[in-house]
């Protein structure tokens, strides 16, 4: 939870079917607007139906109750893709909405998948991330993920994604 004098307290929240046209939205606005991502990824980032079977997605949403910040935390499966083992959980497409940003949304949501990862007797959240995400690198950072360069890989040619993990 974050809560300050002038905001209302923002909680993580299971996303529900009625959620996912405004997670893919955001998620689409957030990567390809954002030029974080190639047109080219924006059916997989819209896919949150396919994300929601292979993940649980979790949101934020606003003082109106509009999703402002979405994060897929996974446990298992094939939907990781940077897991190596059973003692691993991994996160994927974390994104908060511009106007949103600044307010610990992103913290919120990474804490909580931490939490739930622990929870499920993870030993140790990874990460994907494009070397442009710098804000996100920062986050990460002061949440004490370091970076696994052995591990960095290329889900296709030209697009080089570094890995992040922490310790549970």
């Amino acid at each position: 939870m974050v809560e300050s004098a002038n905001a209302p307290v923002l909680r993580v929240e299971p996303a529900r079917p009625g959620d996912h046209a405004a997670i893919a939205e955001l998620t689409v606005r957030v990567y390809i607007d954002g030029g974080l991502a190639s047109s080219d990824y924006a059916p997989e980032l819209a896919d949150v139906a396919g994300r929601a079977s292979r993940s649980e997605l979790l949101v934020v949403r606003d003082e109106d109750r509009r999703v402002v910040g979405s994060v897929a935390l996974v446990l298992g499966g094939d939907f990781g893709e940077v897991t190596t083992s059973d003692e691993e959980a991994a996160f994927r497409m974390l994104v908060v909405a511009p106007e949103a940003q600044g307010r610990g949304i992103g913290e919120l949501l990474v804490s909580s998948c931490l939490d739930r990862a622990r929870a499920a007797g993870k030993r140790r959240m990874v990460l994907s991330t494009d070397p442009r995400m710098t804000s996100a690198h920062r986050l990460y950072g002061r949440l004490g993920f370091t970076r696994l360069p052995e591990r960095d890989w290329s889900p296709v040619p030209g697009v080089d994604l570094l890995v992040y993990a922490r310790e549970l």
